[in-house]
């Protein structure tokens, strides 16, 4: 069974993913997630951008859509979310496509300003990542390099320790 914290952070990614607010996860809202993105960072690269997306799309239903209806709800989210430690190859490939799509000049390494347009894509809102930033750059080099991410993202999806960084890969939980 998730833990509260588990559930609040599944919550946090599920809103900000749930792009017309109908309280299920669909393939337009992938879309429409990346459609998003794709406004905030500019045109370029865009077309890795939309394939890592929608392969997420494709993990997630595979793994969420218990009643194959193409529309995942909160609840099959969690439930998905609960068995990520037992699929931890899936979590970190997972993990290496989204740092693919954050480093948007591909120079290995995520900028604050990468990791801002990042989370203004996934909340649909401009708001300060500079605190976030700093609790994930754990050496404070100022950029975060494809390990680190990883940590963070399985920290995030598989954790249950709200003092790890990666609790807060998505904002403030």
């Amino acid at each position: 069974m998730a833990s509260d914290l588990q559930r609040k952070k599944a919550s946090v990614v599920f809103t900000a993913m749930d792009v017309n607010g109908d309280g299920f996860l669909e393939r337009a809202d992938f879309e429409a997630l990346t459609n998003r993105w794709t406004r905030i960072r500019g045109e370029d690269g865009t077309d890795r951008l939309r394939e890592i997306m929608m392969r997420w799309w494709d993990a997630l239903s595979a793994t969420a859509d218990e009643d194959r209806d193409q529309r995942i709800t909160q609840d099959e989210m969690l439930a998905a979310v609960e068995n990520l430690g037992a699929m931890l190859d899936l979590v970190t490939a997972t993990a290496e496509s989204m740092f693919e799509a954050v480093d948007e000049d591909s120079d290995g390494r995520v900028t604050a300003s990468e990791y801002a347009r990042m989370i203004q894509a996934w909340t649909g809102q401009d708001m300060p990542t500079d605190g976030a930033f700093a609790r994930l750059d754990l050496n404070g080099d100022g950029e975060l390099r494809k390990s680190e991410f990883v940590t963070h993202w399985v920290e995030f999806w598989v954790g249950d320790d709200a003092e790890t960084p990666g609790t807060h890969l998505f904002g403030e939980v």
